[in-house]
């Protein structure tokens, strides 16, 4: 919605380089964040300790084969952090030229190439909720490799198809980015066990990457257009990739030992699995359906 607004509503009888139509807009959505923050202090929302994050990954060991190591050995969430940084910065630069792009790419104003946008935005949403039902059926690390596999190859093809042909090749560039924010955050923090909190803050400032790229991907645009600037999202759409293929080949017995457990489920007597009493109720019914009594039960013991 936020390019037709732009387009249609905002700047409609403006020049483009006047914010004046946009400073309320933009003063309303601070004052809603500053409300929410209030809200978020307020509200009582049940803290996750980092010994809660270590039980949980310790239960679940024998499926993931995890070990508590220190967290200058969580290789996994170095190389999300940089995947993370380079994703980011490329689509941000992707999106920061997408106008610029289409109006080069097929000849039309800058406000059609806003509503190709809006298009390219669309398809966005709707690869976010297929990549959600695909991840009901299939694995998230090969949801996230397929999605990054279909990027590399349609943001190298927007570098080469001109026309209307090149600003469809950069609008499905845009459906297949859909998930692979979320997905490299959630699969970068699987397993740290104790350090998750601090290896979460790492992966949300990993998005600084976003100042970086469309710097860079304009200063190319400058000088040798904006088809061929397309290289600079692509170099880091390249080690984002090189991301899913790393826990595919390394990580998988991990990635999919977590996402086969059971913590933190209940079964059909109510009791939470990976509950460190789990044992000893589960023992009690046990016995009670059996009839054995207090001091029967001690001899089991």
């Amino acid at each position: 919605m936020a390019p037709l607004l732009a387009s249609r509503v905002f700047f409609k009888e403006t020049d483009p380089t006047d914010l004046a139509n946009v400073q309320w807009t933009y003063l309303g959505i601070a004052a809603f964040v500053i409300l929410l923050a209030i809200v978020f202090y307020f509200a009582p929302i049940p803290e996750v300790t980092d010994a809660d994050m270590a039980l949980q990954a310790e239960q679940c060991s024998g499926l993931t084969g995890y070990v508590d190591k220190p967290l200058r050995r969580q290789y996994k969430l170095f190389f999300g952090v940089a995947a993370q940084f380079c994703y980011v910065g490329a689509q941000v630069g992707v999106a920061a030229q997408f106008i610029k792009y289409s109006v080069e790419s097929a000849g039309i104003s800058d406000a059609a190439g806003s509503d190709r946008y809006a298009i390219g935005q669309g398809l966005f949403a709707i690869g976010r909720f297929a990549a959600a039902g695909l991840m009901m059926v299939m694995k998230p690390r090969w949801v996230l490799l397929i999605f990054m596999t279909g990027v590399m190859i349609f943001i190298a093809a927007s570098m080469g198809v001109k026309g209307e042909g090149g600003v469809a090749m950069l609008s499905l560039v845009l459906f297949f980015e859909s998930c692979v924010f979320p997905t490299i955050f959630t699969l970068s923090i699987r397993g740290l066990g104790r350090h998750t909190k601090r290896g979460s803050s790492w992966i949300v400032a990993a998005v600084s990457g976003g100042a970086l790229f469309p710097s860079l991907t304009g200063l190319v645009a400058d000088h040798k257009g904006y088809h061929i600037s397309m290289c600079v999202p692509l170099i880091g759409f390249a080690v984002a990739f090189a991301f899913p293929v790393y826990l595919n080949t390394v990580c998988a017995k991990e990635l999919d030992g977590f996402r086969e457990s059971k913590i933190g489920y209940h079964d059909e007597e109510g009791l939470a699995v990976g509950d460190v009493r789990y044992e000893e109720r589960r023992a009690s019914l046990v016995h009670e359906e059996k009839g054995m009594s207090p001091a029967e039960k001690e001899v089991s013991y």
